[in-house]
């Protein structure tokens, strides 16, 4: 929940992340493998790993997703998304670059080309991402170059949608749009994108110039899918029974993004805490499994008072978005909160379920200093090979 403010130099990625390794180095029976699995046989147990395997009793498939570019793959290279550390390092990059490309720019519409930032999809995250670049380039770099003002840069979040935040009450979306407002960002709904290139991209028809284009659109699932054979949704994710298990494996559940969880007749959101329920409730039901016991009371979805042969049963405990530092929206039941206090609880929650003590206090302090001196303490522009720096021109 918190890449986007990697990708915006708000955070480090060591600030929200941990070691798989150090996390379970006390847990003497877990061991952690670095490889790439190309594979699962079902009739073996076994996970394919290239040119080995590893036998399993109990397999959790937890692989998450990818971008969905709707069937217009060719627009990743030029929209890259945000799904994963080397996606937010990657996101940072290309703005902080932008930034440094138009320092050095002679040509005024290239510049302004430059200066402009495109977000598809207008969810939390396209939300969230576009408020922090707003507050990146109209205050944390305002005062840093010499032949561009920063503060003139163009953010424009685009939807296809009637309204933004559409897993929100209408209410909270319009209060967010207008803080996104104040904040510089263009909103731009009902406007599909219909084409995305090196130059920038096509709304409704017409071109907009930009060499920055961010896709917080859709996602579709992982291959595991494909792994087991087993039937899938539209976008790939695997159909699971009410256990979370796949039909006819007992012993093999799928969740997260990758499981298509139907729950009341309605697909379950692809959300943090629909992943972390769906953890619990599967680690309890292996757990009592292999300790012999059925008809056992134990903890399901964050309550006591489940059997662990009942079906998952996802508790909704809210949503909660921000829009730039100090502005947020929640809806937690019938409360309906937006403002400081909304930022605050978003906060809250996420530097709670932050891993480790270290990373807490860190983020917190990180956070209070970007609050008072509206700094990034991340702002570092980094290459996995050597820099592709932007040609000094004449």
């Amino acid at each position: 929940p918190l890449l986007y403010e990697v990708a915006t130099a708000v955070l480090s990625p060591a600030d929200i992340s941990a070691p798989i390794r150090n996390i379970l180095k006390k847990q003497t029976n877990a061991r952690v493998i670095l490889a790439e699995v190309t594979g699962v046989d079902l009739h073996q147990q076994r996970v394919l790993i290239h040119d080995r395997s590893v036998p399993y009793d109990y397999l959790i498939l937890a692989t998450g997703a990818r971008h969905s570019y709707f069937g217009h793959d060719a627009w990743e290279p030029f929209a890259p998304g945000l799904k994963s550390i080397p996606d937010a390092t990657a996101i940072r990059r290309k703005i902080l670059l932008a930034f440094e490309a138009a320092e050095i720019e002679p040509d005024l519409e290239k510049q302004r080309a430059l200066m402009t930032f495109v977000l598809v999809g207008a969810g939390p995250t396209g939300v969230e991402m576009s408020g922090a670049i707003a507050e990146l380039a109209h205050k944390a770099l305002a005062s840093d170059f010499r032949n561009i003002d920063p503060t003139s840069a163009r953010i424009i979040l685009v939807e296809a949608a009637p309204r933004i935040l559409t897993a929100f009450p209408e209410v909270l979306a319009k209060k967010a749009q207008k803080a996104l407002n104040r904040l510089g960002v263009e909103v731009r709904t009902q406007a599909p994108v219909e084409a995305i290139d090196e130059n920038g991209v096509v709304i409704a028809g017409k071109p907009l110039a930009a060499k920055t284009v961010i896709w917080t659109a859709g996602v579709t699932a992982s291959p595991a899918g494909k792994w087991l054979g087993v039937e899938t949704d539209r976008v790939g994710r695997v159909k699971v029974s009410g256990d979370l298990t796949i039909p006819g494996h007992p012993n093999i559940f799928v969740i997260g993004d990758t499981a298509s969880v139907i729950e009341n007749g309605k697909q379950l959101p692809g959300m943090a805490p629909v992943a972390m329920q769906e953890g619990r409730y599967v680690a309890s039901m292996i757990a009592h499994r292999v300790a012999g016991k059925k008809n056992v009371r134990t903890r399901r979805s964050g309550e006591t008072s489940a059997l662990a042969v009942a079906p998952f049963h996802y508790i909704n405990k809210g949503n909660v978005a921000t829009v730039g530092r100090s502005y947020g929206v929640v809806e937690i039941g019938k409360l309906r909160v937006a403002g400081f206090f909304a930022w605050v609880l978003w906060l809250a929650i996420h530097i709670f379920y932050l891993i480790g003590f270290r990373n807490r206090i860190l983020v917190m302090f990180q956070y209070a200093w970007a609050y008072l001196t509206f700094q990034r303490g991340a702002r570092l522009i980094t290459f996995e090979s050597g820099p592709a720096l932007p040609e000094a021109k004449t």
